[in-house]
């Protein structure tokens, strides 16, 4: 076999709706493994929120913040952090309608505020510990993704303003903030180049709207059976359930294990 490397997104995908990753995906990887294939991770999380997994995995090669911080075998080969003086503009806006943010660095993250009853439930759907405060967090290191909390759509009003950034909601109540162009899909293309490997051997599972862009791009996308609608529109497979052994089942039928 030619030497190919899969991506895979977190939530919804490696793990299930309990953030648990299951068996039949632990033995999925690591027969991937054992077959000579690049395993790697293609997450909007930041690297420290992952990192357990990671290491329950073996993985070493991720692309991280929707794209904008990419490790290949432990090395970092790409990075795309967000423009400082945009982000303070931003931050100002967010404090005049009383939005709360989180700002996020290579290392750690830290939010705007202590309290919010947005951030508490976002967070709590990830299994996460609400974060530090420090409102002046960015102003002093690279930022490679924040976080806009806010009901869905006020965000338009943000994004119509702050052209240099994109706005990717995942949470009813939060967004993911990007450099504009941003996406998993670059990050990809970045692993990919320095892996040395060629697009027809890339595959990539995802679920949600910000692994479209991923999943146009890659040789082989699939979506997970439990996958927006949008996705499984423009896979090219679409597995079962990350509950019911969907990545598995689709390494099965790709003959990948």
């Amino acid at each position: 076999m030619d030497k190919k490397i899969v991506f895979f997104d977190i939530d919804g995908t490696l793990v299930d709706f309990d953030k648990k990753i299951p068996l039949s995906t632990k033995v999925a990887i690591q027969q991937l493994k054992e077959n000579g294939v690049y395993v790697a991770i293609a997450t909007g999380r930041a690297p420290y929120m992952f990192e357990n997994i990671r290491k329950e995995l073996g993985i070493e090669s991720f692309v991280s913040f929707n794209g904008q911080y990419v490790v290949f075998e432990g090395q970092l080969v790409y990075d795309n952090p967000l423009g400082q003086e945009e982000l303070k503009r931003l931050y100002n806006a967010s404090l005049a309608g009383d939005y709360p943010m989180i700002f996020m660095g290579a290392e750690e993250m830290r939010a705007s505020q202590g309290d919010s009853k947005y951030i508490k439930e976002s967070f709590d759907s990830l299994k996460f510990n609400y974060p530090d405060v420090d409102p002046e967090f960015y102003d002093d290191r690279s930022i490679y993704q924040a976080l806009l909390f806010c009901e869905r759509d006020a965000e338009k009003a943000f994004q119509n303003v702050h052209t240099s950034f994109r706005f990717l909601r995942w949470h009813d109540l939060s967004c993911d903030i990007m450099p504009d162009g941003g996406s998993k899909a670059i990050g990809v293309q970045k692993l990919i180049e320095a892996s040395g490997l060629k697009v027809n051997d890339t595959y990539a599972f995802g679920d949600g709207l910000n692994d479209i862009e991923m999943i146009e791009e890659i040789g082989t996308g699939i979506a997970m059976g439990n996958a927006v609608h949008e996705l499984k529109k423009i896979a090219d497979y679409v597995t079962a359930d990350v509950g019911e052994e969907g990545i598995y089942k689709a390494l099965k039928h790709l003959h990948l294990i």
